[in-house]
């Protein structure tokens, strides 16, 4: 069981990842806008679904790599930084995309559905959990499952929580939005340095951490 900092920390670093509009938010708010909130709503739990089932893999086979050793562990979190830099990176230099309302509209069902296998299916969300779960557990602190499905678990409600709010905000925001050209571009500079700060972090963390069980 993670203890009541580390919780702590992990939330304050899920809230800036989650609060800042990615792939996810754009296609709530696409939904959100065009279809109405209860569609928008609908692909908000889908979505939250499918990192459910992402954190409950990662959970999984986070438990796999420290039962082979604990060097296969710290190189999954040396990874992991690492791909928190890049993913930062790319945002950076990924030119900046508008949100589009023109896509035709569909049922909450079929929202709720989209969100899930979008999420599923999608290995980026996958290794984005591989990588950032990593960061915030303590071998020493106890099983490695259990933390990792707390940490998910405090993710997948945040997630809710922050994706909802912009999907019951979106329909009464439609014209800010359809004028704010300057967003897409806020949003790419703000999530590419989030990402890179994190990735930074975590691996300063990371070398502490080794040179403390070297020493």
């Amino acid at each position: 069981m993670p203890d009541p900092s580390t919780i702590a920390a992990f939330a304050a670093a899920s809230i800036l990842l989650l609060v800042i509009p990615g792939p996810a938010v754009v296609y709530i708010l696409n939904r959100s806008v065009s279809d109405g909130r209860q569609v928008g709503l609908a692909a908000v739990a889908g979505l939250e679904l499918g990192n459910l089932v992402h954190a409950l893999a990662a959970a999984a086979g986070l438990s796999a790599v420290l039962a082979t050793s604990a060097t296969a562990f710290n190189t999954v979190k040396w990874l992991g930084a690492a791909y928190l830099v890049i993913v930062g990176v790319r945002t950076l230099l990924r030119p900046a995309a508008p949100i589009d309302t023109d896509r035709p509209g569909v049922s909450p069902r079929r929202a709720f559905a989209q969100g899930v296998v979008v999420n599923v299916l999608n290995p980026k969300v996958a290794l984005f959990f591989l990588s950032f779960l990593p960061q915030f557990i303590d071998p020493a602190q106890g099983h490695v499952t259990t933390q990792a499905l707390v940490l998910g678990l405090v993710f997948v409600a945040l997630g809710c929580i922050s994706d909802g709010t912009y999907s019951l905000l979106a329909s009464s925001l439609r014209h800010v939005l359809l004028r704010g050209r300057a967003l897409p571009i806020v949003r790419r500079w703000v999530a590419g340095t989030v990402f890179v700060g994190l990735g930074l972090v975590a691996a300063t963390a990371s070398a502490g951490n080794a040179g403390a069980t070297n020493g």
